[in-house]
Parts: C-alpha cells; sequence; structure tokens
C-alpha cells in the first residue's frame, strides 16, 4: 500500500508503505487502509496541516459512482463500501478509484502525458491494463471495468489467461509473462511461474530457494545483449502488444500513449522496435506519440489525491 499526504499542489509532503497483506482477508485489508488513512489525517495536523479530503484507489472492478469496490482477485474484495466506510472513518470527504485509472489521470494532467487532451495510459506489470483520460477524466466504462487491455485476444491458439480464455495480451506481453515464457523455453531451474513475479518486473528471490529468477527485465536485458532465446521472448513481447496499442489506437484515437509498470524501464530496448511495429500496424488510423511514464510508482498516489481534489470541487 503506497500512501501519501499531498498539496492541492501535486507536492508530496509525506509518504508511506505498508504491507497488504492480502492473505489475512478482505475485511482485515479494508481495516487496514481504514486505520492507515486516519493516521495519515492525524500525522497532517500534527505538522499544523489541514486534511480536507481522502483519495483511495484499489486494484480490480471500481464502481466509483456509488465508492464500491465491486470486485478484486488481488485482495479479495467483493461489493465493499469503501468510499461510505472511509468518510465515516474519517470524516472527510472520499473518492474511491482504480488503481491504473488513477496512475492514468495523474500521467495525463501532471505527468507524460499532459500536453495531450486525449491520452491512453498503459500499464505492464504482472498483468496489463489502461486508462483512457480525456480532457482530465478517465472513462469508467457502464460497469467500472473500462481498460481491460490486456484481456484484448491476440493469439487465439495461446496461453490460458487468468480469466479463462486463450491468448489474452496479457499472457504473451506482461511482465510476468516474459519471464515465464523465457523460463518454458529454457528450462531454466532460477525460473519459476508469475506467481513469483514481482509486479513491476524486478527480481525477486524464491522463497524456497532463495534463488534469484530470471524476470522480465533480465529476459530484456539478454535480449539486448544477443542472447537468442531472450531475443524471441522479447519480440514476441513486442509484437502483441503493438497489436494490443493498434488496436488501443483504433478504438480511442489518442495524441499520446504511456507506457508504465516494470517492462517500460526498458527503455529503448522497447519503445524503438515498438514503435516501429506499431507504425507497421497502422494504415488511416494517426500514429500516437508513445513515451515513458513520468511519475514512476508515485502515480497511483498521485491520481488519487486528483480524485479526492475533484470530490471537493463536486460538492
Amino acid at each position: 500500500m503506497k500512501c501519501a499526504l499531498i498539496r492541492p499542489d501535486g507536492v508530496v509532503v509525506h509518504a508511506e508503505r505498508h504491507p497488504t497483506d492480502a492473505g489475512r482477508g478482505a475485511d482485515a485489508v479494508v481495516g487496514t487502509i481504514l486505520a492507515v488513512a486516519d493516521g495519515l489525517a492525524g500525522k497532517a495536523r500534527a505538522d499544523g496541516l489541514t486534511p480536507t479530503a481522502l483519495g483511495i484507489v484499489v486494484p480490480g472492478v471500481v464502481d466509483e459512482a456509488r465508492g464500491v469496490a465491486v470486485w478484486s482477485a488481488n485482495v479479495g474484495f467483493r461489493d465493499v463500501p469503501l468510499r461510505d466506510l472511509a468518510s465515516a472513518r474519517l470524516g472527510l470527504p472520499t473518492a474511491l478509484g482504480h488503481d491504473v485509472r488513477a496512475g492514468g489521470l495523474a500521467e495525463a494532467r501532471i505527468g507524460a502525458g499532459r500536453d495531450a487532451e486525449h491520452v491512453l495510459f498503459v500499464a505492464i506489470g504482472t498483468g496489463i491494463a489502461a486508462a483512457h483520460v480525456v480532457a482530465g477524466s478517465a472513462a469508467t466504462g457502464a460497469h467500472g471495468a473500462a481498460g481491460e487491455l490486456g484481456h484484448i485476444l491476440v493469439r487465439p491458439a495461446g496461453p490460458i489467461c487468468g480469466c479463462g480464455r486463450p491468448g489474452c495480451l496479457e499472457t504473451i506481453a506482461s511482465a510476468s509473462a516474459v519471464a515465464r515464457r523465457y523460463a518454458e523455453l529454457t528450462a531454466d531451474p532460477e525460473s519459476t511461474d508469475r506467481s513469483d513475479a514481482t509486479p513491476d518486473g524486478r527480481s525477486a528471490d524464491l522463497p524456497d530457494t532463495g534463488r534469484t529468477m530470471v524476470t522480465a527485465a533480465e529476459v530484456a536485458a539478454r535480449a539486448a545483449a544477443g542472447e537468442e532465446l531472450a531475443t524471441r521472448v522479447w519480440r514476441e513481447a513486442v509484437e502483441a502488444l503493438a497489436d494490443g496499442l493498434a488496436t488501443g489506437q483504433a478504438l480511442f484515437d489518442v495524441e499520446t500513449i504511456v507506457l508504465g509498470g516494470g517492462l517500460a524501464q526498458a527503455g529503448a530496448g522497447l519503445f524503438d522496435p515498438l514503435r516501429a511495429a506499431l507504425r507497421d500496424r497502422l494504415t488511416f488510423h494517426r500514429e500516437p506519440r508513445l513515451v515513458a511514464a513520468a511519475l514512476g510508482d508515485e502515480a497511483g498516489c498521485l491520481g488519487a489525491a486528483l480524485l479526492a481534489l475533484d470530490q471537493l470541487e463536486k460538492r
């Protein structure tokens, strides 16, 4: 859990991180969220500041209008009225949003997409999700599930996705998919399935052996060094990602696509071939500017603050 006190001008004055410990169950996670938020408000007051609003963003399906965390596989939420619970606990106007949409909102307003009216933010980590932001507002969809770019079908005969269907984009092009595919091709005992991968694609220690697994970032580095199998896996991921982004551009016609998450940290090793592959797939569509996210892992916190400020303006 990334948490912060943020001024209306976007300056972070205090930041904290806390373990989610989702294995404790949804009720315990909700309790931690409320306790941490209450603690932050107390910290602000102790420092002579006045908390004016609270923003919370969570993964999964979120009904922002009702303030309900509808469903999340990661933390076990099922129809949790998180906005009302937080507002009652802290006595502050509260906004509830989706983590990726909030990150996209921040990137579009104050980050890498700030000079564009139409932005598609794509977060590539354990999975792939997106946010379509128009004039500083992120679309939620009719049921709170807009932006599931990772579940665009790109390879009908591809791996089975966690959603149950084969060939979704995130089964090929997510950081976890890249690591898993490389492990399959190399039969590397130091590589494991994606359940052990960190969301941002960094190395992680295997819990039972202490060995370091090969992650997407390392696959990218090996591809850049010319290793044949790594190059093959990386090319497969880039091609699939280009298919997904071309579909996104056909649907949304954006000026800028902002890529965030661990895979985007590969820099030119990702962006150069991806730009070329995306350009090859476009016909009459305008080619979007393709850039790396600028706000790092603070984007979600900043987006939550923006949602909170928006909530104040609506009052």
